[in-house]
């Protein structure tokens, strides 16, 4: 693992949302940065503009302060652009923090900044389709339905209830996932270095893909079940194809298709994330 002195040069990208959705931690990131490197802070309008600032970082250091969609964003501009392999990306997240904490990132603000300013770069692998399309985390199909949160009631002195979503009502919020179907049976062939492991036969509930180790990606599939539950099928190789009726897959953050076929490499050690040193 690299490790970085703090006087390196930071590129801070701020991504639009992450104004949006916590200004307070924007903020406080911002300072931590600032005061622990040389630090010059970029504040995109929208997803060009992001692009265009992590393109022209020169030998400056990038740092993205936003959710899991800001940073699977700039993992695929640095991939097309063909970069990844020389740039340690790092991330302050903002907003929803899931698939930043899923790779090891601490969740509050404070102490991913620090870790940006003290940590070690670690080689991550990375699922790459055959659209040039990336998955960092976790791929699912069909993609899980969007939950929506319920408001809680509060009792209050008077002894009328409140909410605590009139909060979330009034503040500005970051947007959201697109609302996809609930996933009911469906029929896919699951291909893995070439072998089928479930054919069009066999209904199932969900196919779900992670980059492993060693350059190997974790395949399980749930087939349907009646009555008792059905044991998953594993799997593990190095390409991943899925065949299928125009079907919906969640990347991370984003919901992509729909895709008749679609096939996943993975890419060892493809990428470099700055995490909190051991």
């Amino acid at each position: 693992m690299a490790t970085f002195a703090t006087s390196e040069q930071l590129l801070v990208i701020i991504d639009p949302a992450a104004r949006q959705a916590d200004g307070e931690s924007v903020r406080i990131a911002k300072d931590v940065l600032s005061a622990g490197a040389a630090a010059k802070v970029c504040l995109p309008d929208g997803p060009e503009e992001f692009a265009r600032a992590l393109r022209r970082r020169g030998a400056r250091r990038p740092v993205v302060v936003g959710d899991g969609r800001a940073l699977a964003r700039a993992v695929t501009v640095l991939h097309r652009a063909r970069e990844l392999a020389g740039c340690a990306l790092s991330v302050v997240p903002v907003g929803d923090t899931g698939l930043a904490e899923s790779l090891g990132v601490p969740g509050s603000a404070v102490a991913a900044a620090r870790a940006v300013l003290d940590g070690a770069e670690r080689r991550l692998d990375l699922l790459v389709d055959d659209s040039d399309g990336v998955v960092l985390s976790a791929l699912g199909i069909p993609p899980e339905p969007v939950r929506v949160a319920v408001a809680e009631p509060v009792a209050v002195a008077s002894g009328r209830p409140w909410y605590r979503s009139l909060v979330r009502t009034l503040a500005p919020r970051p947007p959201r996932l697109p609302a996809v179907p609930a996933p009911g049976p469906s029929r896919f062939r699951v291909e893995v270095d070439g072998e089928t492991v479930v054919d069009l036969g066999q209904p199932v509930e969900a196919v779900a893909v992670t980059p492993g180790t060693r350059g190997l990606a974790e395949v399980e599939i749930r087939p349907l079940s009646v009555g008792a539950e059905a044991t998953p099928v594993r799997a593990s190789g190095r390409t991943v194809t899925v065949v299928g009726a125009d079907f919906r897959y969640r990347a991370d953050a984003a919901v992509s298709g729909p895709v008749r076929r679609r096939t996943w490499r993975v890419a060892e050690e493809a990428w470099g994330l700055v995490l909190p040193s051991r």
